[in-house]
């Protein structure tokens, strides 16, 4: 089971306790916004994609999508979302638990956009559709193994660095 290849990274950080199982899903951004009492844009999605020669992830803010002409100009390419069987295949996790944390595959690159630097404190999933911890964007860089920050996403005030609804 995905979450506890998750609660097994997070064990050597002394946070497997700080993962929160809720009695209902949090499959998706609003699920998880009412699963956690907290505005979507919070919920740091976990979009797996892949490239000509890669499978990446990206994390990102609730509350934006990928910004076409940005990712192929970082990337090369036109984002192309795995299947849901692919994403399990490569990533450990279900659609709906994908994390960038104990990942089935360790080559799988993970980037997180800058839409997440707006907050404190973001809330990715950990490997199941009713999971999740809460981390700031410097712990979740540090613990998801990040290949670095990227700007990707559209839908927030890259100037304000706050969504338009703030």
């Amino acid at each position: 089971m995905s979450v506890d290849a998750v609660r097994s990274l997070f064990k050597q950080f002394e946070l497997e306790n700080e993962i929160m199982e809720f009695s209902v899903s949090s499959a998706t951004v609003e699920l998880a916004a009412q699963a956690l009492n907290c505005e979507p844009a919070r919920i740091a999605k976990t979009l797996a994609l892949k490239t000509d020669s890669d499978y990446i992830l990206i994390v990102c803010a609730g509350d934006v999508k990928i910004d076409n002409h940005a990712y192929k100009n970082f990337f090369g390419c036109k984002a192309k979302m795995l299947s849901p069987e692919e994403a399990l295949e490569h990533t450990g996790h279900a659609v709906g638990g994908i994390c960038p944390f104990g990942l089935k595959n360790p080559e799988i690159k993970v980037y997180l956009d800058l839409s997440l630097q707006r907050f404190q404190s973001v809330f990715p999933a950990c490997g199941s559709a009713n999971s999740a911890i809460e981390l700031s964007p410097d712990n979740l860089y540090r613990y998801s193994g990040a290949v670095k920050w990227i700007n990707v996403c559209k839908g927030y005030s890259q100037a304000t660095n706050q969504s338009p609804s703030s």
